[in-house]
């Protein structure tokens, strides 16, 4: 089945690697993330955000745990009951990243779980000297083993995390039920429209520099708060951004092994989205046999926090009905 919004246009675009942008970003040391908080606090841009009013602190709340897993130790939390389903985050990004409304809404009656991979946040970087995409698929699935999960799991990867879901299925079949990739692509690479790189002399300068990328003009103009949609996450470090380095330079992009995939699988997408233009998603709808594609309207990079009710619904619809469909 293929839910689609618009047909793709055609994009021009420099393409770069995830680390390249992460290693920019990560420019924005921790004393000026300390900083941004503050700043945050009395710019114009931070009228609040209701919805992360509400459903933050159910969040922030929920205990952060650590379980061993191979050479690190890896940090998760757990919200709601039911089915199984595992968060992987996007490239240099934390748990913190996964907008609050839409864990509230997936967590209703799914057993949802984040958490850090390999050498972000709270979880240690290891001993790996090569990191590849198949270590972050390994350690994914030691982490389902870690948690004693039997039954295969629901699996949503964002962006980055979407390379790592992808290689998780493919070695370890077992492992997973549904699959839901958004915001990602098989090649392995990104795009972003040429304008300055993401380097700015103050943290709030910064945020307005990642919120370009990731939200679409049209909706910032709608939205003048926007910088309150977007979380404050840990900064990457060094350690965190060389393995993913590793991983995204060795990885030969997996669109020559994806029509291998035969799980139900979702592929999510923004319209507007310029660091993974809907070009590079749709190979995924188009290989995997059998994937439903979404594209969500006006939606960018970071379409999580435009729409999260609306991401949320299209995610738990097409679990409902492929699941019912498997009983």
């Amino acid at each position: 089945m293929r839910l689609t919004g618009i047909q793709p246009v055609t994009f021009r675009y420099i393409v770069i690697s995830y680390v390249l942008i992460i290693a920019l970003i990560s420019l924005l040391t921790l004393t000026n993330l300390v900083a941004a908080k503050s700043a945050y606090a009395q710019t114009d841009f931070t009228t609040n955000n209701s919805s992360n009013e509400i459903y933050s602190p159910l969040i922030n709340n929920v205990a952060l745990k650590k379980v061993h897993v191979g050479d690190i130790d890896v940090a998760y939390k757990i919200i709601g009951k039911g089915k199984p389903l595992i968060l992987i985050a996007g490239s240099g990004a934390s748990m913190d990243m996964w907008d609050p409304q839409l864990l509230k809404q997936l967590s209703v009656n799914h057993t949802v779980i984040i958490f850090d991979s390999r050498g972000k946040g709270q979880t240690s970087v290891g001993t790996v000297k090569n990191m590849t995409m198949y270590q972050f698929a390994n350690d994914t699935a030691g982490l389902i083993d870690a948690l004693k999960i039997k039954e295969p799991v629901d699996v949503l990867g964002a962006s980055f995390g979407g390379f790592i879901a992808q290689e998780l299925v493919l070695s370890h079949p077992n492992k997973v039920d549904n699959l839901i990739l958004y915001a990602s692509a098989c090649s392995g690479k990104i795009a972003v429209p040429s304008r300055p790189a993401p380097f700015a002399s103050t943290p709030i300068a910064q945020a307005r520099i990642v919120a370009d990328m990731i939200f679409p003009e049209k909706w910032k103009k709608e939205h003048p708060n926007y910088l309150s949609y977007m979380p404050l996450v840990p900064v990457p470090s060094l350690a965190g951004i060389q393995v993913e380095g590793q991983a995204i330079n060795s990885w030969k992009g997996s669109c020559d092994r994806v029509s291998n995939i035969n799980k139900p699988t979702l592929v999510i997408l923004g319209t507007e989205d310029v660091i993974v233009p809907p070009p590079y998603s749709l190979p995924l709808a188009e290989k995997i046999p059998g994937a439903w594609l979404v594209q969500i309207n006006g939606g960018g990079h970071g379409l999580m926090y435009q729409y999260p009710e609306k991401l949320s619904r299209i995610i738990l619809t097409f679990l409902e009905i492929v699941n019912n469909m498997q009983m």
